[in-house]
């Protein structure tokens, strides 16, 4: 993919190049069996033009300037995807391009989870919305994300895929890529954490940490800002990437997939409230406020982000910027003064 500047992704980073190459290796033997060789890739192609949003349902001028910029989301999203990717056909698994989708059946919701971006609330509004919850307040942490209540659309034969993706309400919610990353580095490594911690811990002090003592090894706990960088932008990480920090065009695919609400982490409440009245949800149901973990915490804002930027080098934060410089591009994000 082209990039504007004279920029291009560092390595092999290209989020649409190389997934081709990629995706057979990934299929289960039991898709293999299931589908015809045929049906392993499909033509992809740019997006039509955003399908006009159904406002039957919304009352009143109330959301008068939560709209105009929903449409002004739409329609960048659009133009950008269609100035960079106007000549790119991928042939991928359409399986793979929704793993990250979750289903809600009654009122013909498709979400794409972008985590550290309002996941954890938005899994409970969808459990509500599917009669599996009477209030989003009453779900544990636990109960969303190991629940497995709700179902995702890869879940679905290519014919489930194929009517939702073209009949329900897909919708993503974002949030800056800085303020993502970091947000999700101060969850996972600044708290105890038993997956974390021995799998990506472990394996970042090991390499990026000099003269580290036995116990930061044995138990991988005490990772620094600096030393999880080092091993996000490694072209040779000692583990693998993890949906908490991996870009949002790999995690939902927007310029494939004709997302018709595009929702931001910075303004999350009214984005979000707006939805649900778009979507026909009960009038009592609003989008729940409260922070899922460490509520004591300050939240990750753009001050937070700037405390921890300055433990990187100069050379350390504009790779980092150009690691997410396509999601920066893609929802029409301030670049950061690096």
């Amino acid at each position: 993919m082209a990039v504007s500047g004279g920029r291009h992704w560092p390595g092999k980073a290209d989020p649409f190049g190389v997934m081709a190459a990629t995706l057979v290796s990934q299929l289960s033997d039991q898709q293999k069996k299931s589908e015809s060789p045929l049906s392993w890739f499909r033509g992809v192609y740019l997006p039509p033009a955003p399908h006009p949003l159904n406002k039957t349902l919304v009352k009143g001028g109330k959301w008068k300037d939560v709209d105009s910029t929903q449409e002004k989301r739409r329609s960048f999203l659009h133009d950008f995807c269609k100035k960079y990717n106007s000549r790119k056909q991928l042939r991928t698994h359409l399986v793979h391009l929704v793993s990250r989708i979750y289903v809600e059946d009654r009122h013909k919701v498709l979400y794409c989870e972008v985590p550290k971006a309002g996941c954890s609330n938005w899994k409970r509004v969808l459990m509500v919305l599917n009669g599996l919850a009477a209030s989003a307040h009453n779900i544990s942490h636990d109960d969303v994300h190991y629940g497995k209540h709700l179902r995702k659309l890869d879940s679905y034969d290519l014919k489930g895929i194929y009517t939702r993706l073209n009949t329900y309400t897909k919708t993503i919610f974002v949030r800056d890529p800085m303020e993502r990353l970091v947000s999700a580095f101060r969850d996972k490594f600044e708290h105890a954490n038993s997956y974390y911690h021995p799998v990506f811990g472990k394996a970042i002090i090991k390499k990026y940490r000099h003269n580290a003592n036995e116990e930061a090894l044995k138990t991988g706990s005490g990772v620094k800002f600096k030393e999880f960088i080092q091993y996000l932008l490694d072209s040779h990480r000692p583990v693998g990437m993890d949906i908490h920090w991996e870009q949002v065009s790999k995690l939902c695919y927007p310029c494939l997939i004709n997302y018709d609400f595009i929702g931001k982490f910075e303004t999350l409440e009214e984005d979000a409230n707006y939805f649900l009245r778009l979507v026909g949800a009960p009038a009592e149901l609003k989008f729940p406020k409260f922070k899922d973990r460490h509520s004591s915490d300050e939240r990750t804002s753009a001050e937070v982000v700037r405390q921890y930027l300055k433990e990187l080098s100069k050379e350390e934060r504009q790779l980092t910027y150009d690691f997410y410089y396509l999601d920066y591009l893609m929802f029409n994000y301030t670049s950061p003064i690096v």
